[in-house]
This record gives structure tokens, sequence and C-alpha cells, in this order.
């Protein structure tokens, strides 16, 4: 999401890096540049206004102009700043200090993902917290509404209220809170409707919602695709009926970002969860730090790490490691890796949590790595499906008939299968360079290191 404000902070810690000392000037110059990237990124102009004035007030002294990095130090302060912006270190949780059945009321407006979140929101109880979770629609507007949230329950291995048609949904959130307290549900999730656009009808109904059945959080749902008016939304909604908490959807899409800089500025409110894609498990907690370090072109590898934790194979990892530390590696580990990555989501999303993210997929692309996508990844794994086991084993015996054998099999084409070997060969020459670097050497030389151009240096 932030590839493009990511890239022209990039540009300016370069130049300001690659200077020996700094004067007022070049910290000015930069920030100008830093406020046209914040703009350009859809943050609310009030909003980069503090931000600016808070770098400069830092920045402007003594201690960063006369530092021995100057350029380094301005970053860190840019860095500090940008995390207070986006709620100060660390995640805030949804809060479940309260007594059962503990009501969450979600709101927002129509399209935003607020269905989808309150199904994803009882998974997230469901399973980390071991809580009963119970899923309330009170949408009566949008056709299927109701039913669309039974789905998600049942996807979710939850229970969602049965449907009574008629009822208002007063009587919908009244029956909701009557059945989780007599049969013991910890967690009450209360999906409102939404609207096309705010208006006062909408309003109206969720303060009355809101004022029956006083929940712990009262969460809004925004699209992050939306910019400035997911910003102008929660402006709105907060006002209206107060907010505790912010979930913004859509966060692995390709949007400007502005809206996450601008949300707790605007509301008050923190950003507690954020979605990162269509599947049911695809909601994460929003880590102000971790974000700061994405846009900022410093990676996420602890949320990178954490996401591997959750997905892959401990057994499967070792033993590829096992293999890999003998100079060993074939393409039935290569299809074993496919999977494993498949598992943790979009490789864009993966590539964002790297440090200098924004220069390894510059570089990426200049080597021609720009296809590499999920529907790829899933053509490979048919490609490596169609081989026999000597074939996967043996890479080097694959000639033209047995390639023709394969696109056959696979319903690819010949030159799939090329590119299939060529990108695993790649893979191999890396393997072998990261062992001859060692751990010292990676992290001196970077991830660039790696890549094939640099390859003739072994």
């Amino acid at each position: 999401m932030f590839e493009n404000l990511s890239g022209k902070f990039a540009g300016v810690f370069d130049r300001l890096r690659s200077r020996g000392a700094l004067n007022e000037d070049d910290v000015t110059d930069a920030l100008r540049e830093v406020r046209l990237a914040l703009l350009d990124a859809d943050v609310a102009l009030p909003v980069v206004k503090d931000f600016i004035a808070s770098v400069r007030a830092r920045a402007v002294g003594q201690e960063v102009l006369d530092s021995v990095s100057p350029g380094q130090q301005v970053v860190k302060i840019v860095n500090d700043v940008m995390i207070e912006q986006l709620g100060g270190a660390g995640a805030v949780p949804v809060n479940l200090n309260a007594p059962s059945p503990i009501p969450i009321l979600m709101v927002g407006l129509q399209g935003s993902g607020k269905t989808t979140t309150s199904g994803k929101l009882a998974l997230r109880f469901a399973q980390r917290l071991r809580k009963k979770v119970l899923l309330a629609s009170l949408d009566t507007q949008r056709p299927a509404a109701q039913l669309q949230l039974a789905q998600l329950a049942e996807q979710a291995g939850v229970p969602s209220l049965p449907i009574i048609p008629g009822q208002t949904p007063l009587e919908i959130a009244a029956r909701a809170m009557d059945t989780a307290r007599r049969e013991v549900f910890d967690i009450v999730i209360l999906d409102t409707a939404g609207r096309l656009s705010i208006d006062q009808a909408l309003m109206d109904e969720v303060r009355e919602i809101r004022a029956a059945t006083d929940p712990v959080e009262t969460l809004l749902v925004v699209d992050a695709m939306t910019g400035q008016d997911a910003v102008n939304t929660a402006r709105a909604f907060n006002e209206a009926v107060g907010v505790t908490g912010i979930v913004m959807t859509r966060m692995d899409g390709d949007a400007r970002g502005g809206a996450a800089l601008s949300m707790r500025a605007i509301t008050g409110a923190p950003i507690k969860l954020v979605g990162m894609g269509e599947k049911i498990d695809a909601l994460e907690e929003f880590h102000p730090e971790r974000v700061a370090g994405r846009i900022l072109g410093m990676g996420d590898v602890v949320g990178l790490v954490e996401k591997a934790a959750e997905t892959i194979d401990q057994e499967e990892a070792e033993k590829l490691a096992r293999k890999m530390a003998k100079g060993r590696f074939d393409l039935e580990d290569y299809a074993s890796q496919l999977k494993q990555i498949n598992k943790m989501g979009s490789l864009s999303s993966i590539i964002g949590m790297l440090p200098g993210a924004g220069k390894l997929q510059a570089q990426l692309a200049a080597a021609g790595k720009t296809d590499i996508d999920q529907t790829v990844l899933k053509r490979q794994a048919a490609i490596i499906g169609s081989m026999t086991v000597k074939e996967r084993r043996t890479p080097d015996i694959i000639k033209a008939s047995r390639k023709k054998r394969i696109a056959t099999g696979s319903g690819t084409s010949v030159q799939d299968v090329n590119r299939l070997l060529k990108q695993f060969e790649d893979m191999s020459h890396m393997m072998k360079r990261m062992n001859k670097l060692g751990q010292k050497g990676l992290m001196r030389q970077g991830l660039a290191a790696l890549l094939p151009g640099n390859r003739r240096q072994f």
C-alpha cells in the first residue's frame, strides 16, 4: 500500500545521507519534499502541517546539524514522529475488559468491508482467545446482508443469530444480547447497517443501537482505498457516535495510504486492526512502529517473522535447512517453498516487509522479475507436479522432449517450463551465494547482493 510514499521518502533520505553535514536549508528542502509526498499520499492537510512542524522542531537543532551522521539522525526523527502520528509504539488491542457478554458494535459505510470484518473478528476471538462468540446482523437495509453474515459465521465456525424477518435493528440487538446472556456467550459482535454516504437516518440508527446495547467497543470500519474520503467518514462517525477504535480494510491494496496516517489525529481513536486480504483469517493487529518502518523503507522484519511462524510448517523448514546446509536444493524443495509462500499471502505484501523493499522491487523489475505473482506460483506448482520424481530431483535431465511432455501435462507452454527452470537455477545460485556470504556478509551487503546481477562476483 505504501509503495509510492516509501519510494519518495527513500529518495529524500538518500540525498540527506549522502551529505557529510547538513545546514538548515538542507533540512528545509528535505521537509518540503516530505510535505509534498504526504499530501500526494492523501494525508489530511492539518496532519501534514503538524507532522512537518514536529519534525522541523527536532531536526533544526544543534544536535542534528552537527551530528556525526546528520542525515541518519533526521531519518530517525521522521521515524519517531511518524510512529507518534500513527498512534505510538505498540498495538492497541480490542478492549475485552468487561463482564460477559461483551457487546462490540461495528459501524461504517456500505462497501467498507464491515460485514466481512465482523466475520474475521469472530474467527480471531474464537481461535486465538478461545472465546465463545455470537455474530448478529442488524442490517435490514441491504438485501441478503443477514445471510452474508450467517455464511461468514459458518466459515469462522461460530454461531450467528437466527434471522427473524420483519424485526427492526433495535429488536435484533435486544434479541442478540438476550440470547448471549441465556446461552453464556463471551462476546457479541453487532454488525450494523451502512449507507452509501453519511446521512441523518444512518447516524440516528447507530446512536439508538449504541444507547441500547452500551458496547465496550465501537469499531469504525473504513476502506483504506478511499483515501481522504475515509478520513471524512471517520470524522463524521466520531462526532456523531464516538469511536473507540478503527479497523482499516484493504490495507494490502494499491492505495496511497494517507488515511492511515491521518486517522489518529483526526479522531483521537487508535487503529486497532487492519484487513490484509479477502480470506477469513486476513485480519492483523496494527503496529504503528512497524508501519512507519515499512513507509520509511526499514521493513517490518518482526511482522514477517510472526507471519512465517503462523503459517510455515516448522518440520518442513528444518528439513529444508538441513538440505541447504549440505548444498542440496531440488525442485521438490522448490515446490514445498511455493506452498509455504502461498500460505503467507501475496508476494507484494511479503516483499513489502523486507528492509529496503522499494529498492529491492526496483532491482527485481530491472532483472525481469515483475511477472512473479500468485498466479505464476500456482502455474509453477502445476508444472512441477507434472514432472517425474527423477526430474524433480535432477532438473538437469529435463531436455526438449521432457519439457514438451511436462508443458502438456500441466496445461502450460514450453516457455513457461523454461522460465520455471531458469528461476529455479537463479534460486539455487542464490542459496549458494547465501552460504558463501554467511550472516555477516549478507547483513553487510544487503538483499541486493543476492540478485542475479551480482552472481558474477563468485
